[in-house]
């Protein structure tokens, strides 16, 4: 395949397998799958796909149902006596009573497939975000970290002072220079077959991210998708060799600035939702669905306000108190949002998609950001992380990230930063994603290893996609001297 790869949009090289389903029998087959029914699965996939007249797409949404269910056994690998052993490299002395009350109350994820109870390899080490009382019984009380933004600091301080004193909603930018790697497993790919890549570049961003410039790659040779790419991405492509791992790179500069808009709550008013907004507001399935139980959540939530800020305070304030815990892959769930509402648990894009569904059911304009963060503070520090934006009357756009969440403002401090993340956004963040789900250019032939995010990196060759068992991915950024660089977006 050549480095200028052209022609018409290959299917499923990007969105979701499922974003349109078109065979009858798929949706019987995708709630086979969530219920953990793998042999029945099979055998209807297997049935479907004896029909004559099924369709290509539809043909890819089958096959993609096969392929999620081998994602979920990947994710899904431990047994009770596996959860227990890691547990108790923590709590040596675990009960079976302990296990299963803990068990019994949620707080080890699990899937009964086929019979079998089968644990989230991720289960032991969520425990003790999500039980204060298995925290407790550690024998060694070692603290949990969390990212350098999830507490108020002087940096959020910063950015909300110098917003304020220069009545601007962009402020403090700085310079970053980043390079971005990419590693597929040795003999991953047969020998001298050509392993294509995508490695996520930034967005430009008014206001936010400015002044992107390219400095280099490996391989030399790369294709940087257009700035109205919604998921953007630089194209590589390499042959692999025998016994040797595979690894692609991209090195970029950029300016970010950190946002803050100050809100008066009073001028808040209901936006008339033009041809333009409409998409923002409506459902977008598979993962903003406005099911009965999101809507139910929504009343409990939201009563009787009006005001579409204090509406969008509230609900980020009730996803907030979801406790974050470490995720299984985003293309083996069947809609998120409605995952996240009844997990007990999500991390920063399950949190996302709950929030922008529920803002949207209450007419609420909202959109998808995600990309990575990192820590200026020379700790090494670095993360994949989700975010979004809301619409809000007469502000326009403003950002959200319900993760990092409500502030706790210490003495002496402007109450106003316990809402820092509700209209305002640190620049120690890069975002490669203005939208979820969406193909790369250009597309991918097979299926994506994330279909709904793009912050690791992606890779595949011509029998297939090499899924993240295979891949590894690293960040390697410097903060440059002030006034460093002007480059093209």
């Amino acid at each position: 395949m050549s480095l200028l790869l052209t022609g018409a949009l290959l299917l499923f090289g990007g969105a979701s397998a499922w974003a349109n389903p078109g065979h009858p029998a798929l949706a019987s087959i995708i709630a086979q799958v969530d219920a953990g029914h793998f042999q029945a699965a099979n055998a209807a996939i297997d049935s479907a796909l004896e029909q004559a007249d099924v369709a290509a797409d539809q043909r890819q949404a089958l096959l993609f149902q096969r392929e999620r269910m081998r994602r979920i056994e990947l994710d899904f690998t431990l047994d009770a006596d596996d959860v227990k052993a890691r547990v108790r490299k923590q709590i040596p002395d675990l009960t079976d009573a302990e296990f299963a009350k803990w068990n019994a109350a949620g707080l080890f994820e699990h899937m009964t497939i086929d019979g079998r109870t089968l644990y989230f390899k991720r289960s032991p080490g969520n425990l003790f975000r999500l039980s204060p009382e298995a925290v407790a019984r550690r024998a060694v009380q070692t603290p949990i970290t969390d990212g350098p933004m999830e507490a108020l600091n002087e940096h959020q301080r910063a950015i909300f002072h110098a917003a304020l004193a220069e009545h601007r909603s962009s402020v403090l930018p700085q310079r970053v220079r980043m390079t971005q790697t990419l590693k597929v497993a040795a003999d991953a790919v047969p020998a001298g077959e050509t392993v294509r890549a995508w490695i996520p570049y930034p967005q430009a961003v008014p206001g936010q991210q400015e002044d992107i410039r390219y400095l280099a790659s490996e391989p030399a040779k790369h294709q940087i998708a257009p700035a109205s790419a919604p998921q953007r991405t630089v194209y590589l492509e390499k042959p692999a060799v025998a016994g040797q791992a595979t690894t692609f790179s991209v090195t970029y500069e950029l300016t970010l600035l950190a946002q803050y808009h100050a809100i008066d709550p009073a001028r808040v008013q209901p936006e008339t939702i033009t041809p333009e907004l409409a998409p923002f507001v409506a459902e977008r399935a598979p993962h903003i669905v406005f099911t009965d139980a999101m809507r139910a959540f929504s009343r409990k939530v939201v009563g009787d306000e009006k005001n579409p800020y204090r509406i969008a305070q509230k609900l980020f304030a009730a996803v907030d108190q979801i406790p974050w815990a470490g995720a299984r892959e985003y293309s083996t769930i069947s809609n998120i949002s409605d995952y996240a509402l009844h997990a007990g648990h999500a991390d920063c894009g399950q949190q996302t998609l709950l929030l922008m569904t529920l803002l949207r059911l209450n007419g609420i304009p909202t959109r998808w950001q995600s990309g990575m963060v990192f820590a200026a503070d020379g700790s090494g520090y670095s993360n994949i992380h989700d975010w979004g934006y809301l619409y809000l009357a007469p502000y326009g756009w403003v950002p959200m990230d319900v993760t990092t969440g409500r502030l706790h403002p210490a003495a002496g401090d402007d109450p106003a930063l316990e809402w820092f993340y509700l209209g305002g956004l640190d620049n120690w963040r890069i975002a490669f994603n203005d939208d979820f789900d969406r193909r790369f250019e250009p597309p991918k032939q097979h299926f994506r290893s994330d279909d709904v995010d793009s912050q690791r990196g992606e890779a595949e060759w011509r029998g297939g996609n090499v899924y993240f068992d295979q891949l590894d991915y690293d960040f390697d950024w410097h903060v440059l001297p002030a006034g460093h660089g002007r480059g093209d977006n």
